[in-house]
């Protein structure tokens, strides 16, 4: 196994496409496990631990998004997923980013592409910092030794992107902070575009306006995004 080397699994009922990932990924130097269909997808995914895992949506048996919400909440596993899909309207982005994906690839895509994001989510999950300082604005408090967020003391639920893109934007607050640079920080220099950073831009706000009367984050047009309690 080379340096870096990944333990991965991909759940693709498509036996071509499965294959070529597969041939690539392992080529790469990287340890494979696969699945094709939901539920045996469902089954390892809960029962080893994988460095990051691949997810069609349309499978037989389960589908992907039923997958991913089962693991996130009955299994409890906060491995990064990225979901390889053919579809690719905004509201399947957001399904996908609210069940808990970490990033979402509409087919065809380049399967150096693909690697390299692999790369990118792990490396950013194993350098994740262990601070215990509590970042706040207005009555927002995010705790970055715990990845616990709060508002007025209701618990809100964030994707592992939300919380990064989050943590810029309360260390920057009151300040603009430009797409581009959310866009850094979200997926390093594999940055998908501004399409996929507005969906979670809007997952992002529902979570913390939720139930609120005041709005926390802002829109800039032809700029970026301000966090910020005074509008």
């Amino acid at each position: 196994m080379s340096s870096g080397a990944l333990s991965i699994l991909i759940i693709e009922d498509n036996a071509q496409l499965a294959a070529n990932l597969y041939d690539f990924l392992e080529a790469c130097g990287h340890t494979l496990d696969a699945a094709p269909d939901g539920l045996s997808g469902l089954h390892l995914a809960s029962s080893k631990d994988y460095d990051a895992i691949v997810l069609d949506w349309n499978l037989p048996r389960l589908d992907g998004l039923t997958v991913l919400r089962r693991l996130r909440g009955e299994a409890r596993k906060q491995v990064p997923v990225i979901m390889l899909t053919a579809r690719d309207q905004v509201a399947d982005k957001i399904d996908g980013f609210e069940a808990g994906l970490d990033d979402y690839l509409v087919k065809p895509v380049a399967l150096p592409e693909i690697e390299v994001r692999l790369r990118s989510l792990v490396a950013r999950r194993r350098n994740a910092g262990t601070a215990d300082n509590v970042l706040r604005v207005g009555d927002l408090a995010f705790d970055l030794g715990t990845l616990q967020a709060q508002r007025a003391g209701r618990a809100i639920t964030l994707t592992r992107t939300g919380r990064r893109l989050l943590e810029l934007l309360m260390r920057e607050s009151p300040q603009v902070v430009t797409r581009a640079k959310l866009e850094r920080v979200a997926w390093g220099e594999a940055s998908p575009g501004t399409d996929l950073l507005r969906s979670h831009m809007y997952v992002l706000r529902r979570a913390l306006e939720q139930d609120a009367e005041t709005p926390l984050l802002h829109t800039v047009a032809g700029s970026g995004y301000r966090l910020s309690a005074s509008g």
